[in-house]
């Protein structure tokens, strides 16, 4: 991933893949005077490489991301060599980040994409990941000005977190990124020097199985979801909203390429019959189409109840940036 280039003044060091760093998801704002305030957007975090002029997007996880049409307007940066973080995203009619909008591509849409940055980790050589946050954000804005067409430079505010907080609610965003005064950008760490608080229940969930169609919907009823703790999966409900006739086809096709014949899930069958929704007992487990737990779908729902089990989950899409291995539990939103 990139070379180095030789010039009469010196040996470049090559731009290379740097893990992002992480936000520590709280249900709590913090004090006011701490903290840089940016929107947190809902699409595919991307670390950019540029070499002479030539673009890659790679995934958090170091996979490729597919989005040509960024790439020439990433190769006009005027730069020798640079890494930096974002956020692929597509922007709905209201102009808001949209996970679902930018599934569409998959299913041979053409949203309207974006690339959103927010940091930078080396220039021209130099790595910047021991500067303060304000330095980078200088850098950076200096680099890519206020941005345009596809690229955007992701506004920063430095506002209390709680008011700012309250705009992203009501406005409708899904919640609000927290970056620390003078912090440093620490590769693939989740300190706490970034944090994340949403306004919006929506986290990524392991797809473990399906169970067959129902009346006059075709291919799979639910999907059957779960989260990894200490090694192993824990299933938390069934989700059967979000689907049309394409997008059920289209993983049903997936799912049969990763079935298996035995349950994946550590805590099934359920001692109980939850509060919300159908009791996973042996019988129910009869009829299901259990599945390797490698996809990662990203989910909408109203609450954890108090067996575990998410209320009124809707699917949002697939996610490729993110390992099954990875998927944890995360936080609930403040006011739960």
């Amino acid at each position: 991933m990139g070379r180095t280039v030789q010039t009469r003044r010196e040996t470049l060091t090559p731009a290379r893949f740097i893990p992002p760093m992480k936000a520590l998801g709280v249900n709590a704002v913090p004090a006011a005077d701490a903290w840089h305030c940016e929107i947190k957007f809902d699409g595919y975090r991307a670390v950019v490489l540029l070499n002479d002029g030539r673009p890659e997007l790679w995934s958090r996880n170091q996979k490729p991301l597919d989005y040509p049409e960024l790439l020439p307007a990433l190769a006009k940066i005027k730069c020798r060599n640079a890494v930096l973080d974002g956020e692929i995203v597509a922007l709905d009619a209201k102009g808001h980040s949209d996970f679902q909008t930018l599934q569409g591509r998959a299913l041979g849409e053409r949203p309207a994409i974006v690339l959103f940055l927010f940091d930078i980790l080396q220039l021209n050589g130099r790595r910047l990941t021991a500067e303060p946050f304000e330095r980078r954000r200088e850098i950076l804005e200096k680099l890519l000005g206020k941005g345009s067409g596809p690229l955007r430079l992701s506004p920063s505010f430095d506002v209390a977190p709680a008011k700012f907080l309250a705009e992203t609610r009501k406005q409708g965003l899904e919640g609000m990124i927290l970056k620390r005064h003078g912090s440093p950008y620490e590769p693939d760490r989740r300190s706490g020097a970034w944090l994340k608080v949403k306004n919006i229940n929506e986290q990524e969930f392991v797809i473990g199985g399906f169970t067959p169609p129902r009346n006059s919907r075709l291919y799979f009823g639910s999907i059957l979801i779960g989260y990894f703790d200490r090694g192993k999966l824990l299933y938390c409900g069934k989700v059967g909203s979000g689907f049309d006739g394409r997008l059920l086809a289209t993983l049903h096709a997936k799912f049969l390429k990763i079935a298996v014949p035995d349950s994946p899930f550590a805590n099934l069958p359920l001692a109980r019959r939850p509060r919300f929704g159908q009791g996973m007992t042996p019988a129910v487990m009869r009829m299901v189409t259990w599945l390797k737990p490698q996809l990662v779908a990203q989910i909408k729902f109203a609450e954890w109840t108090q067996d575990g089990i998410l209320r009124q989950p809707v699917f949002l899409g697939l996610r490729a940036d993110k390992s099954a291995k990875q998927v944890r539990r995360e936080v609930a939103v403040i006011g739960q």
